[in-house]
């Protein structure tokens, strides 16, 4: 009960009306059932830079890879917002919160904060709601099982984080998982033992130390669910990044906003350039080794 009305209380979080409306645009689609708003950009409250959601539509577990990914840009009251937006169903959604996928992904993601910006009615709410608090588990149970036989929560979600980072085919700094959870503090003060209380996981608690009490077979069964996915987890990712070659809907809009945003120079998206993106890269690049040879001249 304590993980639901915690998750509950998260999702309701007021967002900036910006990012509300940028949700209900991406939510015309008929069989949207939800949007979900994380990132950096729902813990500042900024609209700077690119705004990141999570569309979750009604219909069947999508088979192969998800979810689908998307750029847009959207003029609001005179501003021109980004964002990027993955796509996915919601049963989907649910079963990789559950850990019942082989992907690393989305429970690691939304065991970090998320607002449920748009919603179409209160079924698809509890839906949404349940499969976030199911992430919260799955990433408990692999807290629990990874970290020290003792300590403070600070001490298990560092040990989960260390390792989907590890999983993953992305360069995360030395000590992300410092940041994640001093940014977060007050997302992921007591969620840890409200997530083991839900998940039937018991832990004794002296003070702020906590003490899970798994067997070793406990212990052992859940690294062996969790090897299975980090065997997988950078294949996956590189599987996706092809894919996206193919598919990322905006990608080249996308990639002149960065170019200009990292370089200082602006990008014409072509007609060509936006259906071919990879094909034109090489000319990009040409582009702005001419102008940086221009200014050193």
């Amino acid at each position: 009960m304590k993980l639901r009305l915690r998750v509950g209380a998260a999702l309701s979080r007021e967002v900036d009306p910006a990012v509300s409306a940028f949700a209900a645009k991406l939510a015309q689609d008929a069989a949207t059932l939800g949007v979900l708003f994380y990132g950096s950009n729902l813990r500042t409250g900024l609209r700077e830079g690119v705004l990141d959601f999570y569309v979750l539509t009604a219909g069947e577990p999508e088979p192969g890879l998800w979810p689908t990914v998307s750029y847009r840009e959207w003029e609001y009251e005179g501003e021109t917002l980004r964002a990027k937006i993955a796509t996915m169903t919601l049963e989907k959604f649910a079963q990789a919160a559950r850990g019942e996928t082989i992907d690393t992904t989305i429970w690691a993601r939304f065991v970090q904060p998320s607002a449920l910006v748009w919603c179409r009615d209160e079924t698809a709410r509890l839906y949404i709601s349940t499969a976030i608090e199911s992430a919260a588990i799955t990433a408990a149970r692999l807290a629990v099982a990874a970290g020290p036989e003792s300590g403070v929560e600070e001490d298990f979600w560092r040990a989960l984080f260390r390792k989907t980072y590890r999983a993953e085919f992305r360069v995360e700094k030395p000590g992300r998982e410092d940041s994640i959870l001093s940014l977060n503090a007050e997302h992921f003060s007591g969620l840890l033992p409200d997530a083991l209380s839900a998940g039937s996981i018991p832990f004794g608690r002296d003070g702020d130390v906590l003490t899970p009490r798994i067997t070793v077979a406990q212990r052992d069964e859940v690294l062996s669910w969790w090897r299975k996915r980090r065997r997988m987890g950078k294949p996956l990712n590189i599987a996706r990044l092809a894919r996206a070659t193919r598919t990322f809907d905006g990608a080249a809009r996308y990639a002149a906003w960065k170019v200009e945003r990292h370089t200082g120079e602006a990008i014409e998206v072509t007609p060509f350039r936006e259906k071919h993106p990879i094909l034109s890269a090489p000319a990009v690049a040409f582009k702005l080794w001419r102008a940086r040879k221009k200014r050193t001249d």
